[in-house]
């Protein structure tokens, strides 16, 4: 049985998207990113809203010119071995291999998903990762939480939920980053 585990960079002030909708806020130097494409040798399958979607797609042909570092060139591949599920009302088409198209976030679905996965599952999106949360489908949260204040943007959790969480583990780099790791509880 798979997890299903929301993973996100997140800001001081709780926010995965600065109000103008960036990411570049976020520190991406070699140890974070090292970090990330360990992260996601675990993972068969990535949720997406159409956002984070758009965002990602980029790794379906990130190494084709040959100038990504070697960690890049790795992430694309295990980017690209995974199965991919999009949830959009207003995307057209999908323009990745081992992808589809959904437009309605089931969580009779996800749960069937979960218990038929031999790898983890995770959920890009805050919105789409809220409506899992909502359902009781998240198993744990990965957060990066990087050492800015955005003061505004897009919140990386919902508002009106309450989720009790188990701290699992916390790694410090040296960038300031502090990657903390919890299970949800209830």
């Amino acid at each position: 049985m798979g997890k299903l585990i929301y993973p996100i960079n997140v800001s001081l002030d709780g926010y995965m998207e600065d109000e103008g909708g960036n990411l570049d806020w976020s520190i991406s130097d070699d140890e974070t990113y090292a970090f990330w494409t360990d992260f996601q040798r675990t993972i068969g399958t990535y949720l997406y809203g159409r956002g984070m979607y758009e965002s990602m797609v980029y790794w379906e042909t990130a190494n084709a010119s040959g100038d990504q570092s070697e960690v890049g060139r790795e992430f694309a591949q295990i980017w690209r071995a995974a199965e991919k599920i999009v949830y959009s009302r207003t995307l057209q088409a999908v323009s990745s291999a081992k992808t589809r198209l959904e437009r309605e976030f089931d969580p009779d679905a996800i749960r069937r998903l979960k218990e038929s996965s031999g790898a983890d599952i995770t959920i890009g999106g805050p919105e789409l990762a809220g409506q899992a949360m909502s359902a009781g489908l998240i198993d744990e949260c990965h957060l990066l939480l990087n050492p800015i204040a955005l003061g505004g943007g897009k919140r990386a959790l919902p508002d009106n939920l309450r989720m009790r969480l188990e701290l699992l583990g916390e790694h410090r780099f040296r960038s300031g980053v502090v990657h903390l790791h919890y299970r949800v509880i209830a």
